[in-house]
């Protein structure tokens, strides 16, 4: 192919791809239709999706839901949300109770692939780990042998556990509650010896004990835990939507676009980039069947994925956790947004 027809193939493939633009599929249309996005949450994770003392629902993964719903309605407050336990989360997504599952659930193979699932980008790189109280004077999980351990039925945790302690050929006695209040409350009643979950929830569930320092969390984690909204499969074009909003957040952080300075970037950054993920240089909107500001209003209502981080998990929240594996991949992080182009 000589250099002329290969440039004329390729502007070929982009005009048709300019006139391919994305439909609108069942679920985008019934949020369009009802006016609100339908989220099912956690029933009560301090940073993650906890209701305040009014009622009204704050965390990691409702910060999720709400650019979800920004990027499609304009209005970041136009969702409901459906407080799920591990057990009920599938199931609420499977049946329509929910348009997007945003509740601290692993990718797993067997999810991925036998759920009838789809899952977005990750929102929270996290790990397995165990809780005990400091009087039992336990350093190492590996102390554990012989000990009782709450845990909740229908997670990767329950599974992680039972491997790790055959592994290590130690012995457990297993304390199963599926209700997360419950197993809270069996924990710190002293019904176990230790709390196994993934690290944040270890964090988020210390941060509400009536003397937090009375516990500690082992060193030790064993297991990945990539934690990430996910819909259902069978509907592309609303799983676009969800991948791309939370990859928005990723990359204006990485452009340092955030909730404050984002209308001057839109008005006057020469940035290719930055001009497309704000709509400045339309067409990204197009692809989603999404006004062109619809990174734009995400960014607005919840800030950049980094804002999100600090607000509800960070070192100057309850929880106190550093960025580490959940930075930008330039500062040796794991967070990477596909381009927005």
């Amino acid at each position: 192919m000589t250099l002329k027809s290969f440039l004329a193939a390729g502007a070929f493939v982009a005009a048709s791809a300019v006139a391919m633009p994305a439909m609108a599929g069942e679920t985008l249309d019934a949020v369009r239709d009802r006016g609100e996005l339908r989220c099912g949450v956690n029933t009560g994770l301090a940073g993650f999706s906890n209701p305040d003392s009014e009622g009204n629902w704050q965390g990691l993964d409702v910060d999720v839901c709400k650019a979800i719903a920004a990027s499609i309605l304009g209005d970041a407050d136009a969702v409901s949300y459906t407080p799920l336990t591990a057990q009920q989360r599938f199931t609420a997504l499977q049946s329509g109770e929910v348009d997007v599952l945003s509740r601290n659930t692993t990718w797993t193979l067997t999810r991925d692939t036998s759920l009838g699932l789809h899952f977005a980008p990750i929102t929270f790189y996290d790990g397995q780990g165990f809780m005990v109280r400091k009087e039992l004077g336990v350093e190492s999980v590996h102390d554990l042998d012989g000990a009782t351990v709450c845990v909740q039925p229908g997670t990767t945790t329950e599974l992680n556990l039972a491997d790790f302690f055959r592994a290590n050929e130690m012995d457990f006695e297993p304390v199963v509650i599926e209700d997360f209040e419950e197993v809270n409350a069996a924990y710190f009643a002293g019904r176990c010896d230790a709390y196994t979950t993934d690290s944040s929830g270890l964090a988020s569930v210390r941060s509400t004990a009536p003397d937090p320092t009375a516990h500690m969390i082992l060193p030790e984690i064993i297991s990945k835990e990539p934690l990430g909204p996910a819909v259902r499969q069978g509907d592309d074009e609303f799983f676009n939507i969800v991948k791309w909003v939370v990859y928005a957040l990723i990359e204006a952080e990485e452009y340092g676009v955030n909730s404050e300075n984002l209308e001057e970037m839109r008005e006057t950054s020469e940035n290719p980039g930055i001009k497309r993920l704000l709509g400045a240089e339309p067409g990204m909107g197009e692809h989603l069947d999404l006004e062109e500001d619809w990174a734009y209003n995400a960014i607005e209502a919840v800030g950049n994925y980094g804002e999100i981080f600090e607000r509800n998990v960070g070192p100057d929240t309850d929880l106190g956790l550093e960025r580490g594996i959940n930075g930008l991949w330039t500062d040796g992080g794991l967070m990477y947004a596909m381009p927005v182009r």
